[in-house]
């Protein structure tokens, strides 16, 4: 036994416990949560006209005397399970403000509806794919005796993908600031959108609220470049939202033209700094603009395939897109050692370095340092857009759970114990999830081939 790693003797020896079976059972109850959550209380669930106690639970009778639940966190790098139950969630929350369901009527389908790509400016010239990367005819070098152009045909995996052609040219003040706002930004561009369809209606702005609504889904995603640019379903609907039809004039076309005016239009100011002074913030050039069309007729991208790319994009952490890290940085020395390249490593630099000046303050950059200075959600949408996480979990947990008793009363009370598992455990709980994730794959398999049910 000794002669075994950690992990293996601490699985042996959990194993062997007369309780096993019921903390295999808990383990798979999670999907094989990477960093499960301990909790330790009891509830119980009593006649509200007699008070008799018809359920009653309490982890007295578990394992350690406490109940496993999911940690939930939505990035693969960090838990997988939950990262694939949270990809699930947000694809039916997509997908629902696209073709209805989930208390959505079905009649949203045929709303003017858009698929949108905001990207941020450019901040220098960085490598990319293609078959040449960035040629030029004159040749040519910068200020810094670098190279202007590159004539390499770059592969995917090159890691060169994104760096910058000069760094000492880069802005990386203008694009950790860029980061900042651009959560502003997109707020702006959301009301501007609003103004734009209210102008070309000829109707008073303030007044449009009382004749449409804009509800939209919206992920960040990190380009090669470590900059973060948008994409979002944006949907056109009457003043009552979802259920609502919204007025004639209200076309597809132009709700483009308002999204196309109001990308090129928006902007934000930064606080002055007498270290950089005061920079103005857009969108980038490249804009992407495309209607999802009910009857699928191959104009543009499928209603599936639009809420299967977001649930894809927001599990992903920002280690696994090579922008930042996936945990905070606390100090300077912490950015020395991140396992990041040399350009996300600058990035992360500037950013604790602007978060030191007292103007940019309310930013928190020192905070935000390990996504580069972004610190908006992943994922936002707008209220009447469709369901909510919240509602869909609770509904996934009424279903695994019995039927609820009519006038029954709840007593529960809960405290947090503890996360985590021990080395064994963490090796047993990778092999549930690896399982379970094998069965779903089979049973995918098995659908697609007309023998599964």
């Amino acid at each position: 036994m000794r002669r075994l790693p950690e992990a293996d003797r601490d699985a042996i020896r959990i194993a062997q416990d007369p309780q096993f079976s019921r903390w295999l059972e808990q383990i798979t109850a999670t999907g094989g949560c990477a960093h499960p959550v301990h909790l330790s209380g009891f509830t119980t669930t009593l006649d509200g006209a007699t008070g008799e106690i018809l359920r009653q639970y309490d982890t007295r009778d578990e394992p350690g005397e406490r109940l496993l639940v999911r940690c939930r966190n939505r990035r693969a790098t960090v838990c997988a399970p939950c990262s694939r139950l949270h990809a699930g969630d947000t694809f039916h929350l997509v997908r629902a403000g696209l073709l209805g369901g989930k208390s959505v009527p079905a009649t949203v389908r045929n709303r003017p509806r858009l698929f949108v790509t905001l990207t941020a400016p450019s901040f220098g010239p960085v490598h990319r794919i293609g078959e040449r990367c960035r040629p030029r005819r004159d040749g040519g070098t910068c200020d810094h005796g670098r190279a202007l152009g590159c004539a390499t045909e770059h592969t995917p995996t090159d890691p060169l993908i994104g760096q910058p052609l000069c760094p000492d040219c880069y802005d990386y003040t203008g694009h950790v600031l860029w980061h900042a706002h651009a959560s502003k930004l997109w707020d702006r561009f959301v009301i501007d959108v609003r103004r734009r369809l209210a102008t070309s209606a000829g109707l008073v702005q303030s007044r449009f609220a009382h004749h449409a609504r804009l509800s939209f889904a919206r992920v960040a995603e990190y380009q090669k470049r470590a900059a973060v640019h948008v994409h979002a379903v944006v949907r056109l609907d009457g003043p009552d939202g979802p259920a609502d039809e919204p007025p004639t004039w209200g076309t597809a076309d132009r709700l483009t033209d308002a999204v196309r005016t109001s990308a090129g239009r928006v902007l934000v100011r930064t606080p002055y700094s007498p270290a950089v002074g005061e920079l103005l913030l857009r969108w980038g050039a490249q804009l992407d603009v495309r209607p999802l069309h009910a009857d699928g007729d191959g104009a543009g991208p499928g209603d599936d395939a639009v809420a299967a790319y977001v649930a894809k994009y927001v599990t992903k952490g920002a280690s696994e897109t090579g922008a930042g890290t996936d945990h905070r940085v606390t100090t300077w020395a912490d950015i020395n050692t991140a396992p990041v390249s040399a350009h996300v490593r600058t990035l992360m630099r500037t950013s604790w370095r602007l978060g030191g000046l007292l103007e940019y303050a309310p930013l928190h950059l020192r905070t935000w340092t390990h996504t580069l200075g972004y610190r908006g959600h992943i994922l936002t949408k707008s209220r009447a857009y469709s369901t909510t996480y919240a509602a869909l979990r609770a509904e996934r947990a009424q279903h695994v759970a019995d039927a609820e008793i009519p006038d029954a009363i709840t007593e529960a009370h809960w405290r947090y114990v503890g996360s985590g598992h021990t080395p064994g455990a963490a090796l047993i709980a990778a092999g549930v999830a690896e399982d379970l994730a094998e069965s779903r794959r089979l049973s995918v398999d098995a659908r697609q081939e007309g023998g599964g049910c």
